[in-house]
């Protein structure tokens, strides 16, 4: 009976020194929390159960300037800003997005693992944002950043969002792809290359066959390992697609796409790539840019990190600028635009619309340059473009002018002095029109075009010139 008594004592002391022991020391909660905004919406607030130890004490506490210095570099890809707020309840750490969508992940401020993450959705919708993608060839689409898995994102995020960019990337390997010098053995009536006289003399003339001859030669054709693996992957995004997204309009166009990409690899069986290969020169014959993106691309396939909805819970780290999609997508229409009118476009970020600044002043030589982000060039006429990532068209239309806030009435006026200063730099003799473009979800530009309210002019005078000041409304995505 002492012995048992002993026993349990020591068991209970055992279970007391334990208790003690998570009260004090803390342990990270297994659960990975997501967060979820829209690209600059409201403030999120983070929960920091999922970021901090266990403790007494409720909220960040200690651990905030942990947790920051882990994670302030991830939150800046995505354009996330941190805000610590102070209220009755203790200190509260908001997120505020920024012109970003993506998903990153969050570590602990305790163990520096993954403990979560953040979604940032488009304020116009994946649609719209899928629509513009298609639209621009995908070559402004998501920059995938070399991050931890985001857990839980994978189901979360829309097939093509992965898909897309895999698809753009092997339909480049396919058309860059050059053929090699290879070697080949083969048995031939009429010699060429290389005779291999011990093979002919041990196989050839003991049978009788003296007008077979073996051949050693080399020959130009395709590596036959990179189109099985590419084989392999558009099936694996095509069976992918068709059991996440078959009723996703993006995603039955992408399946269609994949059907012509496969149609160039029919004459090689698939086979998967093992993921050391893709780490390897498989792919020696192509040019190195091709090669790294294609391989990544590939590597995401083999290892199911790949797309929205689909195998993994997990996803790729990613983030997209929306504010330079908006823009692409504006460069899109606007070429479209100067081809039916026959006018000449040059575009900012290729540096064909920098127009200099010969300051006086040495001190003010770091703004140099205005460089408008569109110039449509037409016989009579200069049109002088900028794209805005603004809600302000959609606000105007809801609101009027007097009801906006001051801050909103503020950066609308600023768009338009900056616009009207590049019109300034035009000749005087030439018609000028200033163009400011503003994206609206597809239903409000349905409407506006309904009541023929998508664009809104006015003529300014300016000295001995006119200026046709435009504010124009586009759709983000094509309407459904």
């Amino acid at each position: 009976m002492a012995v048992g008594h002993r026993a349990q004592n020591s068991k209970r002391r055992r279970q007391i020194r334990l208790r003690r022991q998570d009260v004090h020391v803390g342990k990270v909660p297994v659960a990975q929390a997501l967060v979820h905004g829209v690209d600059n919406g409201p403030p999120l607030t983070l929960d920091s159960t999922a970021y901090i130890a266990a403790s007494r004490q409720p909220g960040w506490g200690a651990f905030l300037d942990g947790f920051l210095s882990r994670n302030r570099p991830v939150l800046e890809t995505l354009d996330i800003q941190p805000q610590v707020v102070a209220g009755r309840d203790g200190v509260r750490l908001d997120l505020k997005p920024g012109m970003k969508a993506g998903a990153i992940p969050l570590r602990s401020a305790v163990t520096g693992q993954v403990a979560g993450g953040v979604i940032i959705r488009p304020r116009f919708g994946w649609t719209g944002v899928g629509r513009v993608l298609s639209a621009t060839g995908w070559g402004s689409g998501p920059e995938f950043l070399s991050l931890p898995l985001v857990p839980g994102s994978g189901r979360e995020i829309p097939p093509w969002v992965i898909a897309g960019p895999v698809l753009r990337r092997v339909a480049d390997m396919l058309t860059h792809l050059r053929r090699g010098y290879r070697e080949r053995c083969e048995t031939r009536s009429r010699p060429r290359g290389q005779i291999v006289w011990n093979r002919y003399i041990q196989s050839q003339l003991t049978r009788g066959s003296w007008h077979q001859l073996p051949c050693r030669f080399s020959e130009l054709e395709h590596d036959d390992r990179i189109r099985q693996a590419i084989r392999w992957t558009l099936e694996r995004v095509r069976g992918d697609l068709v059991t996440t997204g078959s009723a996703d309009l993006l995603s039955r166009g992408l399946i269609a796409q994949i059907k012509q990409l496969l149609s160039l690899v029919s004459d090689v069986t698939s086979r998967q790539p093992r993921r050391r290969e893709l780490q390897l020169d498989l792919g020696g014959p192509m040019t190195s840019d091709f090669l790294r993106d294609g391989l990544q691309a590939m590597g995401w396939i083999v290892d199911e990190r790949g797309l929205g909805g689909g195998r993994s819970s997990d996803g790729l780290a990613w983030a997209l600028p929306l504010d330079q999609l908006w823009e692409r997508y504006v460069e899109h229409l606007v070429r479209e635009q100067a081809t039916r009118t026959g006018g000449q476009l040059r575009v900012g970020r290729k540096r064909e619309t920098t127009v200099p600044i010969p300051w006086t002043s040495n001190g003010m030589r770091a703004l140099g340059h205005l460089i408008p982000d569109f110039v449509i060039q037409r016989p009579n006429e200069i049109e002088i473009v900028d794209a805005k990532y603004k809600s302000h068209f959609a606000n105007l239309d809801g609101l009027h002018w007097s009801a906006q806030q001051e801050n909103v009435r503020e950066s609308m006026r600023a768009d338009i002095h900056q616009v009207l200063a590049y019109a300034a730099t035009v000749d005087a003799t030439i018609s000028v029109r200033a163009t400011l473009f503003y994206p609206v979800p597809a239903e409000l530009f349905s409407y506006l075009e309904e009541t023929q309210r998508v664009t809104s002019e006015a003529v300014i005078a300016a000295g001995n010139r006119t200026v046709t000041l435009c504010l124009r409304a586009a759709p983000f995505g094509l309407a459904a």
